[in-house]
């Protein structure tokens, strides 16, 4: 094994963008290879212990391991100005559970366990309640030290997750990574609204009509910005469920060994290229992973990733962006009935709401009237779309009279519905 100097050498000169791919760079490459293989040991050690704690841990849940990819860890150096070996999550292990309140029985699950076992728990980081600063990703984190390699497990919910695969799904569409604060600050600030907002349904918490209103502006703001920027970018949308089933069929087992899986992944069109099983030998492993990244070059826009599981269909769950792209034809999804219930909302659009809402906050029902421009010229100012989104209030029959208006008494309910 290479010298920590070394190692640090290697990610120093590596992740220099100005220096020249010569023969130093060569041989530090194979420094590099070492140090990421040697992760994987301990790696697999660790998943294959928490799946046999899991059985036992009475709920529904997620697990697969994943060795950090050689381009973001280079970037990472870069961006934190951190030495390689001080990185602690090259190695990491994911559990998704259904909810938040799981989340926090998870943790002292194992919590319990790790102090059963002897393992060397170094740092707990609980992102859950404010969400990071620059980009609002939620989860818990532990890092475990491991025979001496430093590696992260992270625990989530599945709305948690739901957000993270959606920044994923959005980064292929758009071309930034905006977990790694790349791209415009409006499309990152949507994202961390995105997240609170995630957060205080899944918790119980009310949101206001007002901050849904601002909050469904800034994801139409930040879809005319990734709209903007495609670049002729032509995603197919094609979700590829039959390769599961093929990769089960290869994979052969009861699910009871684990088994690395590499994903070549083009993002210029959003879909598998090819993928490879590599079974556990670490030395294997990082042959073809080293391999793979050199014929699929992340300049051209692939991404490669080492993926490990018992169980490949599992996959599917936590690394859903791998296997396609859907609704392509809008990089940010509206608000999902299925998470968070304001579709009905969501369907009208944002200006139609400000009028609502106004009209509604200063009591023009019936009799009580206002003239349209004192309306539009006072009080909706900001309104690019006031007449446009008036003429939606009106063939909704929401709005009585043609000038003055006024809300329909009748309509009280769907109107408190939506504002």
């Amino acid at each position: 094994m290479p010298s920590k100097s070394e190692i640090d050498k290697a990610g120093r000169i590596l992740s220099d963008p100005k220096r020249e791919y010569d023969e130093t760079a060569l041989k530090l490459d194979f420094v590099f290879a070492d140090f990421r293989k040697e992760h994987l040991a301990p790696l697999t050690r660790l998943t294959l212990e928490l799946q046999r704690w899991l059985q036992t841990y009475g709920g529904e849940y997620y697990i697969a391991q994943r060795l950090k990819r050689q381009p973001q860890i280079l970037r990472k150096l870069r961006r934190l100005s951190v030495r390689l070996t001080q990185l602690q999550d090259i190695g990491g292990a994911r559990i998704i559970v259904e909810s938040n309140s799981d989340v926090d029985r998870l943790i002292e699950f194992l919590e319990k366990k790790f102090n059963e076992e002897t393992y060397d728990v170094v740092r707990k980081t609980d992102y859950r309640e404010m969400g990071r600063d620059d980009t609002g990703y939620r989860a818990f984190h532990f890092i475990l030290d491991i025979d001496g390699y430093k590696i992260e497990l992270q625990l989530r919910s599945r709305i948690q997750h739901y957000w993270s695969e959606s920044i994923e799904r959005t980064f292929v569409i758009y071309g930034y990574r905006l977990k790694e604060k790349e791209g415009d600050p409006e499309v990152i600030q949507y994202f961390k609204t995105f997240s609170d907002v995630l957060f205080s349904i899944e918790n119980g918490r009310s949101i206001s009509r007002e901050y849904e209103i601002a909050f469904e502006q800034e994801r139409q703001l930040a879809e005319a910005i990734i709209s903007a920027s495609r670049d002729g970018r032509n995603l197919s949308g094609f979700v590829n469920e039959g390769i599961i089933k093929t990769m089960a069929e290869k994979e052969g087992h009861g699910g009871e060994e684990l088994s690395n899986w590499i994903l070549v992944f083009d993002w210029t069109d959003g879909n598998f290229v090819t993928w490879d099983v590599v079974g556990r030998d670490a030395d294997q492993a990082i042959e073809k992973y080293t391999r793979y990244e050199l014929d699929f070059p992340e300049e051209e826009k692939y991404e490669v990733v080492m993926i490990g599981s018992s169980d490949i269909s599992t996959v599917r769950h936590t690394h859903s962006h791998y296997f396609g792209i859907e609704h392509h034809n809008e990089a940010l999804e509206a608000m999902d009935s299925s998470i968070i219930g304001l579709s009905s909302r969501m369907s009208m659009d944002v200006g139609a709401r400000r009028i609502l809402s106004t009209l509604k906050r200063r009591r023009y029902w019936g009799k009580n009237t206002i003239k349209v421009q004192t309306l539009k010229n006072h009080y909706c100012q900001n309104i690019a779309s006031f007449d446009y989104s008036l003429q939606v209030l009106r063939d909704r029959g929401f709005i009585i009279g043609s000038d003055p208006i006024s809300l329909d008494i009748k309509k009280n309910g769907e109107i408190a519905d939506l504002v």
